[in-house]
């Protein structure tokens, strides 16, 4: 509750510099909570990052520790091909093996090539104005022209959206405006179904009839056995391996389908680097210095020692081998290095116990993750809990500092009262000292 005050009204005195000085004096440990509030929420903040980069590392590491060769990390396969016009790829469904692949042929789209040829604005439909697309075992379909010339003939075919596409081919060229034109119609897909007839509206052939390339489909044979499809594209034509010819595809193609040794050194070497930089960050938050002013943030911090230990012991396999067949080892200044030469040379000579090395239960990246969910766990975490006491903290401290602004608050309005009094008692001694001076004068002046 405000409280009216009188500053040196009768006193002369500054009393509200006064008031403030004093609540400043009796403020100083509500000050020294303050600086330890702002010093436990840079440590927080401090650990919360940590701690987040140490569930990050438990992901990542938890990823590459499985064993699977269909998902995740380790499920990449490599597909190649000896010939350049026979592309091929490979999804993690695939085994790994090799086998020869022999072109047969590529696919075709059923193509009409009109015999007869006239000028754009020629009429050709006869009687009528329409052409009727045809195809086996479908109702037919009926194409306005508008006025039946070879132009618009060939414009709404296109504009028609059938699978089929029109172009004319200029087959004269006489100067004066006699070019003339031939029409062609080419089904928009290819393979043996993509057969097509177009006719005028009664029936008769159009344009004198036309020469046919049929369709057809393309077709490989692996180890003599011939598959077909209606595209230039093999699906799955052994499990999860795709085979796709190009136009001009011929001979044979060596196929192989094998792990992705890259892929995997890349996410090993991915897992290294994830692992230095938060050394390196727990390195940095609690390096110790005589100087205050330079020390890390939370320096002296045996929780985040206790982890950095962890980390840095899970270089040793629990069978007392090394990593180091494997391209990984430790520094003298304790960071990891991962040699991808080394990798690739242990993995091309036994990709099973390099693998073996890296994941399962007893892995390289399994013993990462354990220490990284030993670190972050959401519920008992070691630093989880770190944060959470420094919440705690906090709180603690917040509810102290409210508590003492309410101290301040009361002690000010004490203050205030006081000195107001002060200043009436003043006042009032003032106004009688007046009075009496007044009648002391007066009685004076009698006398005389």
């Amino acid at each position: 509750m405000a409280t009216a005050s009188i500053g040196g009204l009768a006193s002369g005195l500054n009393t509200a510099e006064i008031i403030s000085q004093l609540i400043t004096l009796e403020s100083a440990p509500q000050l020294k909570l303050k600086g330890q509030l702002s010093t436990e929420q840079t440590r927080l903040s401090a650990l919360q990052q940590l701690n987040a980069r140490l569930a990050t590392l438990a992901a990542t590491s938890g990823s590459l520790a499985g064993t699977s060769q269909t998902t995740g990390p380790w499920s990449a396969l490599k597909a190649t091909s000896s010939n350049s016009a026979v592309t091929v790829t490979a999804t993690n469904g695939a085994m790994p093996g090799a086998f020869s692949v022999t072109v047969g042929r590529t696919a075709l789209a059923h193509q009409l090539a009109f015999a007869d040829a006239h000028a754009k604005t020629d009429a050709v439909t006869g009687a009528g104005t329409d052409v009727v697309l045809k195809r086996a075992g479908e109702p037919d379909v009926t194409i306005a022209t508008a006025g039946g010339t070879l132009e618009q003939v060939a414009a709404a075919i296109n504009a028609a959206d059938e699978g089929v596409r029109a172009t004319l081919v200029k087959v004269t060229s006489s100067g004066g405006g006699g070019d003339t034109y031939r029409l062609l119609v080419e089904s928009t897909t290819t393979g043996a179904d993509s057969a097509f007839e177009l006719t005028t509206a009664d029936g008769s052939p159009l344009l004198g009839g036309a020469s046919v390339r049929a369709g057809r489909d393309a077709a490989v044979a692996i180890g003599g056995i011939e598959a077909t499809s209606g595209t230039n594209t093999f699906a799955d034509i052994t499990p999860g391996v795709t085979i796709t010819l190009g136009t001009a595809a011929a001979g044979s193609a060596d196929i192989t389908v094998s792990r992705d040794a890259t892929s995997r050194s890349a996410a090993v070497k991915a897992l290294v680097n994830d692992l230095n930089g938060i050394l390196d960050a727990i390195g940095t938050a609690t390096a110790h210095n005589a100087d205050a002013t330079k020390a890390g943030v939370l320096s002296g911090d045996s929780t985040l020692r206790g982890v950095t230990a962890g980390l840095a012991e899970t270089v040793y396999p629990t069978d007392g081998t090394s990593l180091a067949a494997y391209g990984i080892e430790v520094d003298r200044y304790g960071r990891f290095t991962f040699d991808e030469a080394a990798f690739a040379e242990a993995y091309a000579a036994d990709p099973d116990a390099t693998t073996a090395a890296i994941t399962g239960a007893s892995g390289f990246a399994s013993r990462i993750e354990k220490v990284a969910k030993l670190a972050s766990d959401k519920y008992d975490g070691m630093v989880t809990n770190a944060v959470n006491g420094k919440t705690a903290a906090i709180g603690r401290l917040n509810d102290s500092i409210a508590a003492w602004d309410d101290r301040l608050a009361l002690r000010r309005t004490t203050l205030e009262r006081q000195y107001t009094a002060l200043e009436t008692a003043l006042s009032q001694l003032q106004s009688q000292s007046s009075w009496l001076s007044s009648q002391l004068s007066a009685l004076t002046a009698s006398k005389e």
